[in-house]
């Protein structure tokens, strides 16, 4: 009974802190992402202490809560985007993803090797620049209301493409470390079987859904539809980790087939007390992730600032390249769309000091820039979006 009584309190001053955040950020003209990060900062271990560190470990409530959040924000930023609008930017959208990660990635390493880490091991840091957090931005064109944009249909469309390159580059750097050497041909394998899941699902799935929806609502409940489609966003989130890829990017696909179906704006409505309730815990529980001790000395904050610009300029560079045929404006938009790591570059950091590549130091440094860059972007990605207007076009269109 103790157990789960400290449980729930925990869960009420996450979720208490996570409005009261977003309150203050939108007061402040931001979007309330922001402030729900700097929430889990500030009740985290590193300041007030009110979540514990054995609490934000992978495998408790609150990250499983948070995993959960995630996976459903991605599920219904996919229900507002369409199969059709997607195939229309495939072409930018590759080029967005592909550049995204070569250029972060040479960035990071070049720094990491200069920093005087071994190729190897400069490798599987460079790894924690390259992929991006789609539910930072996410959430940012869907508080404002800039998810039928054509920069934001780019961003989504190169997020898929990001997490595909950015997990074989991760196989790669794992595989170096553990003496395993480059195996090409299980990279390939691997490579085959993660687009084969995202055609079969985008294509066959919004198809069978466009020619008959009616089945969703087949059971009595009047819920039958919501949930039929949240078991789809779960099962195929399942099926992306065992591929490899991130769970939000089957959630993702999940809500993109849902949208071919005639209930989706009931589905949207259905959906959106579970994200006021959910979604929240993911943005707090990325802010506690920090350890703000490891990053006192004037050495450790000189080289969180290197790094952090390191990985807003490589990012922000490899989504304008990609993206210029948008035009300037809707290019920078792509491009500082593309900059958030958040999660995905602590996963990355997790990994590498379990592995005994860097010191709890640089393990912070580079948890701490995977946070800034989450929290950068919001505010500069709603000030682009206010002062660019809609009007961005593909040329030539091309199909996905």
């Amino acid at each position: 009974m103790h157990h789960a009584s400290e449980i729930l309190l925990t869960l009420f001053l996450v979720f208490v802190a996570a409005q009261v955040g977003a309150e203050i950020a939108q007061r402040l003209k931001l979007p309330g992402v922001v402030g729900e990060i700097a929430a889990g900062c500030v009740i985290g271990p590193s300041l007030l202490g009110w979540i514990s560190p054995d609490q934000t470990l992978p495998g408790t409530p609150l990250d499983v809560l948070a995993e959960i959040g995630v996976v459903l924000l991605l599920f219904s930023v996919g229900l507002e985007t369409r199969l059709e609008d997607l195939k229309k930017v495939g072409k930018v959208a590759f080029l967005v993803g592909v550049l995204g990660v070569l250029i972060p990635f040479a960035m990071g390493g070049a720094w990491a090797h200069g920093s005087g880490f071994a190729w190897s091991n400069a490798l599987f840091i460079a790894a924690a620049f390259v992929a991006t957090s789609a539910g930072i931005t996410a959430r940012v064109l869907q508080e404002l209301g800039a998810l039928q944009r054509v920069e934001s249909k780019v961003i989504l469309g190169a997020a898929v493409i990001d997490d595909i390159l950015a997990m074989l580059l991760l196989g790669v750097v794992v595989s170096l470390q553990e003496g395993q050497g480059f195996e090409p041909f299980k990279l390939l394998a691997v490579l085959g079987s993660a687009i084969g899941f995202i055609v079969l699902v985008g294509l066959g799935g919004a198809r069978v859904m466009r020619w008959n929806s009616g089945w969703l609502e087949k059971p009595h409940s009047a819920h039958s539809p919501l949930a039929i489609v949240l078991a789809i966003c779960l099962g195929l989130a399942w099926l992306s980790t065992l591929l490899g890829l991130a769970a939000i990017i089957g959630a993702f696909l999940a809500g993109m087939i849902a949208s071919e179906t005639r209930q989706q704006h009931t589905l949207e409505t259905q959906t959106q007390p579970l994200l006021a309730l959910l979604t929240p815990f993911f943005f707090v529980i990325t802010g506690s992730k920090i350890d703000l001790a490891q990053l006192a000395s004037p050495e450790a904050a000189w080289t969180l600032a290197i790094v952090t610009v390191i990985a807003i300029v490589s990012k922000f560079a490899g989504g304008w390249l990609g993206s210029l045929a948008l035009g300037r404006n809707a290019a920078a938009i792509v491009g500082f769309g593309m900059v958030p790591r958040g999660e995905v570059g602590v996963v990355v950091a997790s990994l590498g000091l379990a592995a005994g590549v860097f010191s709890d130091r640089i393990y912070a440094i580079i948890v701490a820039m995977s946070l800034l860059t989450a929290m950068v972007t919001p505010p500069v990605l709603a000030w682009m979006l206010k002062r660019y207007p809609a009007g961005g076009t593909v040329n030539p269109p091309a199909g996905g």
